[in-house]
């Protein structure tokens, strides 16, 4: 197993990292092309979101397409296509642009996450995943504490060979993606049987592995793609993803604002600062991953999480106007709580599905959670637009998290996914 970690998870990390740094860019983008084209918060906040509208449409027809092909075809395709994507942001020229192409960066982007999480169930034992969902998602906060002082620097090149700040960081962070496009199929192996690199004794261990804890699931392992968009717990599941994600996006498309509110800065010296949170939270996500493996206690490891990280934004939603270093240092909590709970939380339906009711459940639990991708933004956007004010808007984004935080406990604690010490008999008589 440490072979397969070796090989597959940096890269699929790295993978992620390019696309949370090509879906979240646009928030350091944000001051300069409002002052290029003309942009209120409101049009930023409805840009930044529709990406979700694209991801969340496209979501379940790429997985059923990723499942048909194979995960390292379509994980290619996907690359290839947000990458030209990503670079056209460039292109934009006004409102209508900017609404259509970031539309299509989220068509073109959708299924990336779910065809992961799909992938980690061939290759990676439930009671070892919430570890490795760890090092996956820690590719967000690597993603934006790199990110941040890059987009920050890219900015500076305004007027080079005729072109704005705001293109260059958009063209110069997009092409990594087309150029993994190219390379992922020489690198990825879609099934362990395939797996040329283990030796044939470490190979037929983990076929057999998988295999049992598959005929384990029983049906569930057995059904078809339809069956995983049936079942209720992947709704459940979407339901409260959506609500995370709400916190997720709402702080890390708006967190670039929230502190060049705290006083004057340069864009170096910005993106330099909107990295402190993000670096923070980097070594907590692999932890609190390791003991939510450890422990099994996947549901009261996310929930313990979500409410940190409500705290911190209300903190630091009534501390701005006192205290821009308390502010700074609650952000920081906020980051860590939020990028600590994604591995336990969605750890909990990746234990539930199995086969094509996998690629089908968890699409529609990411696209579901997505939809919160679109509407946190906006809200925030329409909130300070209305009231002018950080706090109303943070408040917002809290409640989210704290709700979400509650029922996915009170929802996930009586279940095995949630708590390894419940009996799956006793869960089915419960649900």
């Amino acid at each position: 197993m440490a072979k397969v970690k070796r090989r597959l998870v940096p890269l699929i990390a790295l993978l992620y990292l390019i696309a949370y740094l090509d879906r979240n860019n646009v928030g350091f983008a944000k001051s300069a092309m409002a002052a290029d084209l003309g942009f209120s918060d409101a049009v930023y906040g409805l840009g930044a979101g529709i990406f979700f509208i694209g991801y969340v449409l496209f979501e379940v027809p790429s997985n059923a397409a990723m499942y048909r092909f194979g995960a390292r075809r379509w994980i290619a395709r996907i690359l290839l296509t947000w990458g030209v994507m990503a670079c056209a942001m460039a292109l934009v020229q006004g409102e209508k642009s900017f609404y259509a192409i970031r539309f299509l960066l989220g068509v073109a982007e959708a299924g990336f996450f779910p065809a992961v999480l799909f992938y980690f169930t061939l290759w990676f034992p439930t009671a070892q995943r919430v570890a490795v969902l760890g090092l996956f998602v820690m590719a967000q906060p690597v993603a934006n504490a790199l990110g941040s002082p890059l987009s920050g620097l890219l900015l500076n090149l305004d007027g080079a060979l005729g072109l704005q700040g705001w293109q260059w960081m958009y063209v110069l962070e997009g092409l990594p993606a087309v150029i993994m496009g190219v390379l992922v199929p020489r690198l990825l192996t879609d099934r362990p049987s395939q797996a040329s690199w283990l030796e044939p004794e470490e190979r037929e261990w983990l076929v057999e592995t998988m295999d049992a804890e598959l005929a384990a699931k029983g049906v569930h392992g057995g059904q078809p793609f339809l069956a995983g968009l049936k079942d209720r717990r992947a709704w459940i599941y979407g339901g409260l993803n959506f609500g995370m994600v709400c916190g997720i996006y709402g702080l890390g498309l708006w967190l670039p604002t929230i502190i060049g509110n705290l006083g004057r800065f340069d864009s170096t010296t910005l993106g330099f600062l909107v990295m402190i949170p993000y670096a923070v939270a980097i070594p907590f996500v692999y932890l609190w991953s390791r003991n939510a493996d450890r422990t099994g206690r996947r549901a009261l490891h996310a929930v313990i999480s979500l409410i940190t990280a409500a705290a911190g934004l209300l903190g630091a939603a009534y501390l701005l106007p006192v205290s821009p270093v308390l502010a700074m240092v609650l952000l920081t909590v906020a980051a860590v709580g939020i990028y600590s709970a994604i591995a336990p939380f969605l750890s909990m339906p990746s234990a539930v599905f199995a086969g094509a009711a996998a690629a089908a459940g968890l699409g529609l639990v990411n696209s579901l959670g997505n939809v919160g991708g679109f509407v946190a933004p906006y809200i925030v956007g329409l909130i300070k637009d209305t009231t002018g004010s950080d706090q109303v808007a943070l408040t917002f984004l809290a409640g989210c998290l704290a709700v979400t935080g509650i029922v996915g406990y009170l929802y996930a604690n009586r279940r095995p996914e949630g708590n390894a010490a419940v009996e799956p008999a006793r869960a089915a008589q419960q649900s």
